[in-house]
């Protein structure tokens, strides 16, 4: 709502980066901070996409460096409201913002996001390196897990501080507070110590740290370090027999006893093969891998190999493209179209996906298909006999 309200017209963005600049200026002034190449660059709000990890934390640093531009061109927009309702918005946005929970939250998703940053554009990567992934996500379990132990002083008096330094008033932790749902009347009380320790601040590590435990159990965390040993890079250096014997062990059903035992023999007459064949010098990344085994026809003398690889790319197609899939979700199944039925929504987002290799096909192709689907009342005529029609009634309009 901060960055829509204060970026919705060029005015509030202009007077955004104005303001911001005066900030500076005066900071620059007071001796605050200090002046060097690449410091203090004019910017603005960043609008965050609809899940994109990486936008929500530029957002909420550009939201913490220009909060108090935000708040003047927010009061701006306050004054000049067309009407009542507007105005009732922008005022309430200023409350919650000047309140010392909102401050607690937007610091504590700013330390959150900071540490997973990296492993969230890692895993953006679509030449992602499974094993540097596999090292971010302990590192990212790790510090949450010492952050949680250890942080708390230390962002307490972050936060407490941004809050005096903005005029914000700040809560004694020992004093109590209404437990949330509950009548004052019922006597019910805790601190705030209790809530923002607590339900707050170790509920959030501990919801996000279970999550990471669920999305990348240690079932999956072996499969992935598995499929890096097909990476073809430096000579398939990361090569290995055994962990690729037993990556075929964890597909039953499409490799069998008898095949994982023909499958070492095969394995060691391909890697001498392709370790001294050109053709596959160069290659980095499992998809052109693929894509040469079947132009030197390695795929049909490999079978067994190439099926491990198949099973391997479906692995990571499917790991890269969970996020425009919810993205996608965000645009077709909208308010305007909430009762979509499920196969036509999974059909539109298909089309949407998959947007390049749709768009490929001819629109002849696609109308004589619809036509046919099944016999129909009408014939569609050739797009070709309808171009040479509205060609002829635009003519016939001109004279």
């Amino acid at each position: 709502m901060t960055v829509n309200a204060t970026g919705a017209s060029c005015k509030g963005r202009d007077q955004l980066r104005q303001h911001h600049h005066d900030r500076l200026v005066e900071q620059l002034e007071k001796v605050e901070i200090v002046s060097g190449k690449g410091k203090n660059q004019e910017s603005s709000l960043a609008r965050p996409g609809d899940t994109r990890w990486g936008s929500h934390y530029t957002t909420i640093l550009r939201l913490i460096s220009m909060w108090t531009s935000n708040l003047e061109v927010l009061q701006n927009v306050h004054d000049d409201g067309a009407s009542s309702n507007n105005r009732d918005i922008v005022a309430s946005l200023i409350d919650k913002m000047e309140n010392y929970q909102f401050i607690f939250v937007m610091y504590l998703m700013r330390r959150l996001l900071g540490m997973t940053n990296e492993l969230s554009l890692a895993l953006q990567q679509k030449d992602q390196n499974i094993v540097q992934a596999m090292r971010l996500i302990e590192a990212v379990k790790a510090r949450l897990q010492h952050f949680r132990e250890t942080g708390w002083e230390e962002f307490l008096e972050e936060v407490t501080s941004f809050c005096k330094g903005n005029s914000i008033d700040v809560p004694n932790m020992e004093d109590n507070m209404p437990i949330r749902g509950r009548s004052r009347r019922e006597g019910q009380f805790i601190t705030h110590f209790h809530h923002y320790r607590v339900e707050i601040f170790c509920e959030v590590i501990d919801l996000i740290s279970q999550e990471m435990l669920n999305r990348f159990p240690e079932a999956s965390t072996e499969l992935l370090l598995l499929v890096s040993c097909l990476d073809p890079r430096d000579s398939f250096f990361k090569f290995n027999i055994h962990k690729l014997l037993r990556l075929a062990e964890l597909y039953p059903e499409d490799c069998s006893g008898t095949e994982r035992m023909m499958l070492e023999d095969q394995f060691a007459t391909f890697i001498y093969d392709v370790r001294h064949d050109d053709d596959f010098a160069n290659i980095g990344d499992l998809g052109g891998f693929a894509i040469k085994m079947v132009d030197t026809g390695k795929c049909t003398i490999f079978p067994l190999v190439y099926r491990l690889i198949e099973l391997a790319l479906v692995l990571r197609v499917a790991t890269a493209s969970v996020e425009r899939t919810f993205s996608v979700m965000n645009i077709v199944k909208s308010d305007l179209r909430n009762k979509m039925g499920d196969e036509w929504m999974n059909d539109s987002m298909i089309v949407y996906i998959e947007k390049e290799v749709f768009a490929t096909i001819d629109n002849e192709t696609i109308l004589q298909c619809f036509q046919k689907m099944q016999t129909r009342r009408i014939q569609l005529p050739p797009l070709s006999s309808m171009r040479r029609t509205d060609d002829s009634f635009s003519l016939s309009v001109h004279r």
